[in-house]
C-alpha cells in the first residue's frame, strides 16, 4: 500500500499542476501497486460481482467504475492513493467483464444504461453501503451520472470524466460531423455481424481493444503487460453479448427490456444532477466535447467544479491517477460538505 507521505506528495503535485492548468504525469504515483489482489465476489441483484476492495472497511465509500474496453486496472494507481487517505475503495467489474457473472443463464444479456446503473445500486446494497462517492469514466461515467440523477440520496459526491453522458437515443439518431462520426467507428462495426464475429474471436477482440486504447489515448505509452492485464477481463463469456447490446441499444438497433422502460423515460428527459460534482475533460480524448464543459454545464445544479487535463486521453484514471484521486477528495469537500 502506498504511504501517506507519497500520497501527499503526489496529490500536492496534482494541486500545483492544476493551478497552472496542467496535470501530474502518471509517473507521479509510479510506486503504487500494479494490480489488485485478491478479487472478492458478492451476489448483488442479477449478478455475482467481482470487485477489488482497498482501504479501511469503515472508511467513506468510493466506487470507481471502469469503461470499455478497459477493466478495474484503470484504477490500479488511483485506488491505493484514495485508500491511503482512509477511503473504502470498491472497484467492480461491470457486467460482462472479468469475474462478474450472471446468476442465471436465463437472464437477458442486456447492457442498456439503466440496467447497469441498477447493478451499482445492488452492489451497494449487498456491501451495506448507504451512500458513496461515485467516480468513473466512459461506461463508468454514464452509470455514475444515472445513479446521481435518479437516486441522489445514495451519492455523496460525483466525479464524472467527460461530464454528462446519459444516453439520449433519439438524439443519437441524428448525424454528427464526419470527423466526430469517424471517432465512433467501432459502434458501427458492432452493428454488423462482422463486428459480432470479431468480438467473439479472442485474438480479434484484443486487437480491436488495443487499437481503441491507442486512438483514444494518443499520448499514453502503455506497455504490453499493462494491456494484457486488462485484456483478461474480456475473456468473460458474456463479454461479446454485453458489448454488442450496449452499442446497438444506443443506436436503437437493439431493444431494451420493458422492466426498465420507466427509468429510460426519465433518463430521456436529461434529468439534472444536484449532488456535489467535479467533471474532468481529458484534452487528448477524441470524444471530449468542445467548449471546456459548457455543453453539459446546465445538467449539474449542485456544488460544481470543472477541470480540463491537458495532454491526457480517454483512460484518464490510469493516465493521470493523482489528478483523478485529487478530484475525488475535492468533490467530497465542495461547499455543501464543509
Amino acid at each position: 500500500m502506498i504511504g501517506r507521505r507519497m500520497f501527499t506528495k503526489a496529490m500536492g503535485t496534482g494541486i500545483a499542476a492544476a493551478s497552472l492548468g496542467g496535470v501530474p504525469a502518471a509517473s507521479a504515483v509510479s510506486a503504487a501497486p500494479s494490480g489488485f489482489a485478491p478479487i472478492k465476489q458478492v451476489r448483488a441483484g442479477l449478478l455475482d460481482v467481482g470487485y477489488a476492495e482497498l482501504g479501511p472497511a469503515h472508511g467513506p465509500a468510493v466506487l470507481c467504475l471502469h469503461g470499455w474496453p478497459y477493466d478495474i486496472h484503470s484504477y490500479a494507481d488511483a485506488a491505493p492513493l484514495l485508500a491511503a487517505q482512509g477511503y473504502r475503495v470498491i472497484v467492480p467489474y461491470l457486467r460482462g467483464h472479468g469475474t462478474t457473472r450472471f446468476l442465471s443463464e436465463r437472464t437477458v444479456r442486456n447492457a442498456q444504461q439503466s440496467a447497469i446503473a441498477l447493478d451499482v445500486l445492488a452492489l451497494m446494497d449487498a456491501l451495506k453501503i448507504d451512500r458513496a462517492v461515485l467516480a468513473g469514466f466512459d461506461w463508468g461515467s454514464r452509470t455514475a451520472d444515472i445513479v446521481a440523477a435518479l437516486w441522489p440520496e445514495r451519492v455523496r459526491a460525483l466525479v464524472s470524466v467527460s461530464g454528462y453522458l446519459v444516453t439520449n437515443r433519439e438524439a443519437n439518431l441524428k448525424p454528427l460531423s464526419a470527423q466526430a462520426e469517424h471517432a465512433w467507428w467501432y459502434q458501427y462495426y458492432f452493428a454488423t455481424e462482422r463486428g459480432r464475429t470479431a468480438l467473439e474471436t479472442p485474438d480479434l477482440r484484443r486487437d480491436l481493444a488495443r487499437l481503441v486504447w491507442r486512438t483514444a489515448s494518443p499520448t499514453w505509452d502503455f506497455d504490453d503487460a499493462t494491456f494484457d492485464r486488462a485484456a483478461t477481463a474480456f475473456d468473460n463469456p458474456d463479454y461479446p453479448a454485453i458489448v454488442l447490446h450496449n452499442y446497438r441499444w444506443r443506436l436503437s438497433l437493439a431493444d431494451g427490456e420493458r422492466r426498465y422502460d420507466a427509468l429510460e423515460k426519465r433518463l430521456a428527459t436529461r434529468p439534472t444532477i444536484g449532488v456535489p460534482t467535479i467533471t474532468l475533460d481529458p484534452e487528448k480524448d477524441p470524444f471530449t466535447a468542445p467548449g471546456d464543459g459548457t455543453s453539459y454545464r446546465d445538467r449539474f445544479t449542485g456544488p460544481y467544479e470543472h477541470r480540463t487535463l491537458p495532454g491526457i486521453g480517454h483512460n484518464l484514471p490510469q493516465e493521470a491517477p493523482a489528478a483523478f484521486a485529487r478530484a475525488v477528495v475535492d468533490a467530497t469537500r465542495l461547499p455543501s460538505h464543509r
